[in-house]
């Protein structure tokens, strides 16, 4: 079959981020034999004309819509992502007559309300890679959409299981240059290539939706084919890389593992992580460093062991010194964060968790007033209890948690702090 899939991710939080989710399903659908398109709305200001060339000279059978975000986190002036996603299936509606299939981060999080308000044909949730090709199989048969996992059908009951994939080995990594292509538009100093080497998170934080997108169980590549993946952009001319792994630290033997191969295959890479500050010891760190380390997002959200335990954070602040001395000693770049208003946040643990990221002195932080309230998860559940929410469906726009002692206060006392910091962003 033809299939035609887009990536309706047009926001730059922090930097242009290429489409991964979509890169991947791109390989497999190639892999199982279907011709595949694909179209990156990034950077595109009249997003119609791309896709209108793309239809009309691929004639897809199938369109797939990659949703990455469904709004930008940010309480103060939040930004609803999804009325522009609508226009792009309104735009492929009226141009073609091929079913559309939602998929991608953001879906997954809204399996049900985001099909019915995005008015697509169907939609999976979770991973894509099997999922989506034994999709297309079926709509090639034109047999029954029945049992595929994951797969959300308009006023129909949910699917009894969602697309978890145990064995990422089975799946091909999406090549440089095929399925994961840079836009032209980009800076190369700003260009970090996703790169992914294990999905899901156990740690079932209270605030976080990873469960929902990729489940509970953690996955990984085996480092072997991991390496591979690297290679082949490095050999390709790409020499930076985002490993966008929830936790690149856990478990600290594969991470340990994972740099050993990079180091062994002798890589001239530089990469950035995502940093759970717990489990990171000097011997990892030192050779995270040399194997190309330049930059952890260190995620410690607060200051707080109160509040850390609101959060269901495994760490201590003392681990959090540690890691951030030892990052230093071994000259890797540390960008922290901090999420401030949860349940049974006050002035005083707002103050203690500033002061304590002064003393970090850390080359960058970024600071979240309010937390977003995801469902199936047990923020939700406190703001239900609460009133804050009055059900968790109503969760596809926007809603923040703030604790009732802040409500005031917050925004006022973040903003002072930050007024004499000038690398503290938010």
């Amino acid at each position: 079959m033809r299939v035609l899939l887009i990536s309706a991710n047009t926001e730059q939080i922090n930097m242009p981020v290429l489409p991964l989710g979509m890169a991947c399903v791109a390989a497999a659908v190639q892999n199982a034999g279907h011709s595949v398109q694909t179209v990156n709305l990034m950077m595109q200001k009249d997003v119609r004309t791309p896709i209108a060339q793309a239809i009309e000279a691929f004639s897809p059978e199938v369109i797939g819509i990659s949703v990455r975000n469904i709004d930008d986190q940010f309480m103060e002036t939040p930004i609803f992502l999804l009325d522009s996603v609508k226009t792009v299936v309104a735009d492929c509606r009226s141009l073609s007559d091929a079913p559309i299939v939602l998929g991608g981060a953001g879906y997954s999080i809204f399996p049900k309300t985001a099909l019915t308000y995005l008015g697509a044909d169907m939609g999976i949730q979770g991973e894509g890679e099997s999922a989506f090709v034994q999709l297309l199989e079926q709509l090639h048969r034109k047999t029954s959409l029945s049992g595929i996992p994951g797969l959300y059908l308009p006023e129909s009951d949910p699917p009894r299981k969602t697309a978890f994939i145990r064995n990422l080995d089975a799946f091909p990594m999406p090549l440089p240059n095929i399925h994961l292509i840079p836009h032209a538009d980009i800076k190369e100093d700003q260009l970090w290539i996703p790169f992914q080497t294990r999905r899901g998170c156990p740690l079932d934080c209270s605030y976080c939706s990873t469960a929902t997108i990729e489940g509970r169980i953690m996955r990984k590549y085996s480092p072997q084919k991991a390496v591979e993946g690297l290679f082949r952009y490095a050999e390709a001319g790409f020499h930076q890389f985002f490993f966008v792994d929830n936790t690149f630290n856990l478990p600290p033997s594969y991470a340990g593992a994972l740099c050993d191969a990079i180091i062994a295959a002798g890589l001239n890479i530089r990469w950035r992580c995502i940093l759970y500050p717990w489990k990171a010891d000097d011997a990892l760190i030192e050779k995270m460093a040399k194997a190309g380390c330049w930059e952890v997002s260190f995620g410690f959200e607060s200051g707080s062991e109160k509040i850390l335990k609101r959060l269901n954070k495994r760490f201590t602040t003392d681990d959090v010194v540690h890691i951030a001395e030892t990052l230093k000693k071994y000259g890797i770049r540390r960008m922290g964060f901090l999420l401030l208003g949860g349940p049974g946040e006050t002035l005083e643990t707002v103050t203690q968790s500033l002061h304590f990221a002064d003393s970090l002195q850390l080359e960058a932080m970024k600071v979240s007033t309010g937390i977003r309230i995801y469902p199936y998860t047990a923020l939700a559940r406190i703001a239900a209890e609460e009133g804050v929410i009055a059900s968790e469906a109503e969760l596809i726009f926007p809603r923040f948690y703030v604790s009732e002692a802040l409500k005031d206060r917050l925004i006022e006392t973040v903003g002072n702090w930050m007024k004499y910091r000038p690398n503290w962003l938010k």
